[in-house]
């Protein structure tokens, strides 16, 4: 009891004196082979192709594998917009295809005290993963950033207006609210899947002409 009064105490106290939250644990990112040559490196917004092996770190169990479960294939992801885990978004980048890495993932940027499936609660995840291939993504993800004004990981009507009119005023041309009211309308009708008022990152991946 008094160890714990005293954990709370100075995690409360670092808290203070940083300003801010407890740092998130970190992906730990061990390099298990690299190509001699790396004409190009992973980056968010990249379509990646990588087979995989996950294990728990607890006992070494095998919980999934590209390669062995399944259709065998290896899995196309897109990098940084959270369709995967956040520790494959945080450990994948700057990869170079034909490298291997070894990803340690804690609990928080994994499947957390929840668990899922084979993965029993609060398990920290090791990964071993090969990048097979990297392609253009369908929608860039520093795009995304740009007109994510907040930084909540979506586009509200008046953040995808916003960034309308500095396009227009970019490319010469005069700023037309009515116009972009029209535009925006459009965006959302088309864009916006689960009809919520906002484009999430995930929505944002499918290309839309005025975007």
């Amino acid at each position: 009891m008094i160890l714990f009064s005293i954990f709370s105490v100075l995690s409360s106290l670092f808290v203070f004196v940083t300003g801010g939250k407890l740092p998130e644990p970190e992906v730990k990112i061990e390099v298990l082979h690299k190509p001699l040559m790396c004409y190009r490196k992973s980056k968010y917004g990249d379509m990646l192709l990588v087979h995989y092996d996950g294990f728990l770190e607890s006992n070494g169990t095998i919980f999934h594998s590209s390669r062995k479960d399944g259709d065998r294939n290896p899995v196309w992801f897109t990098l940084g917009i959270k369709e995967v885990l956040k520790g494959w978004d945080k450990g994948l980048q700057n990869m170079c295809t034909g490298e291997r890495r070894k990803l340690t993932v804690p609990p928080s940027l994994a499947y957390g005290k929840e668990g899922k499936g084979k993965i029993p609660p609060s398990s920290t995840l090791i990964f071993d993963i090969e990048l097979m291939d990297i392609q253009d993504g369908p929608r860039s993800h520093e795009s995304f950033r740009q007109m994510d004004l907040n930084d909540d990981w979506k586009l509200s009507r008046q953040e995808v207006k916003e960034y309308l009119k500095k396009e227009f005023e970019k490319h010469g041309y005069s700023p037309n609210d009515t116009h972009h009211e029209v535009m925006v309308d459009d965006i959302f009708k088309n864009e916006d899947e689960d009809k919520d008022g906002f484009i999430s990152a995930r929505e944002f991946t499918y290309q839309h002409d005025e975007l």
